[in-house]
């Protein structure tokens, strides 16, 4: 098994549990559900691009950086230009929870991505319930149809939807009322990065399309090179996260490509 494949199969478990324990009802009569939500689309082109992400672990790394809070982390992410947040919520293999939104929610004005795996429609009914504005889905673990009845589902919502994709097959995947498609720099089975690899998908996809470069951007030289293919939006975790102040080191990133 791949570590996607490990990754989905103790998601499948940990959604059954949570219904077990937590009606749909329940999630409907939460504080946030009701809310309207940001979009994603507006600040975008409004600040600098870059969903800055918080995120303790990965499987490809291990521990990242397990000590710092996510109030404090993305406040400064977004004092100092960051288009949205990414949190990711999966626990067993990112080290994430509900709570890291939860906790931020009326902290911050710009949108929040629920970054997971998602792949049943309980977990958006947990996305609108926590706060959250944007929803991924990952074409490498759904089908075309999936993809399309989920992104319903998140308009009804009023959620937006980052389809993310990595290989050529997946661009069937892709249909016009997606929001934005991400393009994982980062194979997701052996966990190599290829920038090329990512520009040559995004010249497959319609002109229109919001195209959201995803992991692996290292530098300022990565971030100008996909900025320079026509790449909108520029999503970014671990760089900022392996610094001990992640905040401050975002800073220090938006200074030098500004």
């Amino acid at each position: 098994m791949t570590i996607l494949d490990q990754i989905i199969e103790r998601k499948k478990q940990e959604i059954k549990d949570s219904k077990s324990k937590i009606s749909v009802q329940q999630l409907k009569d939460s504080e946030f559900f009701n809310r309207k939500s940001l979009s994603l689309k507006e600040t975008l082109k409004s600040k600098s691009g870059v969903i800055a992400e918080f995120k303790r672990q990965s499987p490809s790394k291990g521990i990242i950086n397990n000590k710092v809070s996510p109030v404090e982390v993305v406040s400064d992410y977004e004092n100092f230009g960051a288009s949205a947040i990414s949190i990711l919520t999966d626990h067993d293999f990112f080290g994430g929870s509900f709570d890291d939104i939860l906790s931020v929610r009326k902290e911050i004005n710009i949108p929040i991505l629920r970054k997971d795996f998602m792949i049943d429609e309980y977990q958006f009914y947990e996305a609108k319930s926590i706060g959250a504005d944007v929803i991924l889905l990952i074409a490498a673990c759904l089908s075309p149809s999936q993809v399309m009845d989920f992104t319903e589902l998140s308009h009804q919502f009023g959620l937006e939807v980052l389809l993310e994709i990595h290989t050529e097959d997946e661009l069937q995947h892709y249909h016009k009322k997606i929001d934005f498609v991400g393009i994982n720099n980062r194979n997701l089975k052996d966990f190599q990065v290829d920038l090329q690899h990512s520009v040559n998908l995004k010249n497959k996809l319609p002109k229109s399309v919001l195209a959201i470069a995803e992991s692996g951007i290292y530098n300022t030289e990565d971030f100008s090179y996909l900025k320079e293919k026509g790449f909108d939006g520029f999503l970014m975790g671990e760089y900022f996260m392996k610094n001990e102040n992640p905040g401050k080191s975002f800073e220090e990133f938006i200074n030098k490509i500004s």
